[in-house]
């Protein structure tokens, strides 16, 4: 799905005040995001997201009642528009600085106290969109390195399943970092709920492990992370097994752009490259 695409979608859901064509793009990739006005839409890229828009549309509203500081729905139930699911949001106040580790560690440790709410959350299926990222990528990556991911997540799905943790499980947002987090003129917020689910609360951790080790976070600022909430997962001996599934699912991801984006297929290629060759140094970019 590209914006054209989108902004056709969004047009001919009829959700915004004024025209699709002058709502604001403000993120491209499972879903397109656009601002107009006071409210947020959310345009996801085909109708297997449908049940995951109704779920983020839960998990807004039990937050709201938990008092957790987050975005706020403008509507109870999704739209599927041209096989497409769309989803209203109030807008929230433009942001007074950038978000830093330290304030997503804040919000997690609020989130990380959650009983589970009414409706059933789902496991974490960090692996669970492999196969769909990979079919999207199609032949635009080499058939080689699909296998290969295809064989990692089998290995690290099956370890995840063994691992003893160290905190209790729970509630957790699943995708846990700073631009996830918005914060406005009363605090960080949590943004993207569509990951929440019920699982070890270390997966929440380890992506912040992840950003020092392979995408260049600064020391002070996994430190400040680190203290804020009051662990570092690190010194846990499962660290490395939810490490390499989310690094499988990160290469998986960048490949679905791969067709259309050449930035894309080069920074695919480059993290399969680090995985097959063991090298944990090999610096990735976010994309």
């Amino acid at each position: 799905m590209d914006e054209a695409r989108a902004r056709d979608v969004l047009a001919t859901a009829g959700v915004l005040p004024g025209s699709a064509r002058d709502a604001r793009l403000l993120a491209l990739g499972e879903n397109a995001v656009f601002a107009a006005g006071d409210l947020v839409v959310k345009v996801g890229r085909d109708a297997e997201l449908l049940d995951r828009a109704r779920r983020e549309l839960e998990i807004a509203g039990w937050l709201a009642e938990a008092g957790v500081p987050a975005v706020r729905a403008a509507g109870t139930e999704p739209l599927l528009v041209e096989g497409h699911p769309v989803t209203v949001w109030h807008r929230l106040p433009d942001a007074v600085r950038p978000a830093e580790p330290r304030d997503l560690a804040e919000l997690l440790r609020h989130v990380h106290t959650l009983d589970s709410p009414s409706f059933e959350l789902p496991p974490r299926e960090l692996l669970g969109g492999v196969e769909r990222w990979l079919r999207l990528a199609g032949d635009a990556i080499d058939p080689a390195d699909a296998a290969y991911l295809r064989e990692r997540r089998d290995g690290f799905a099956a370890a995840a399943a063994a691992l003893t943790p160290h905190l209790p499980p729970g509630p957790i947002h699943g995708d846990a970092l700073p631009r996830n987090v918005l914060v406005g003129p009363d605090g960080p917020v949590l943004v993207d709920l569509e990951t929440f689910s019920a699982d070890l609360r270390e997966h929440d951790l380890v992506v912040m492990a992840l950003s020092h080790d392979r995408y260049g976070l600064p020391d002070g600022a996994y430190d400040s992370f680190t203290e804020t909430y009051g662990w570092d997962v690190r010194t846990w001996e499962g660290c490395s097994v939810l490490r390499g599934a989310r690094e499988t699912a990160s290469c998986a991801w960048v490949s679905q752009h791969a067709p259309s984006n050449p930035k894309a297929l080069a920074e695919f290629e480059r993290r399969v490259a680090s995985l097959r060759e063991g090298d944990e140094t090999v610096r990735w970019y976010s994309f």
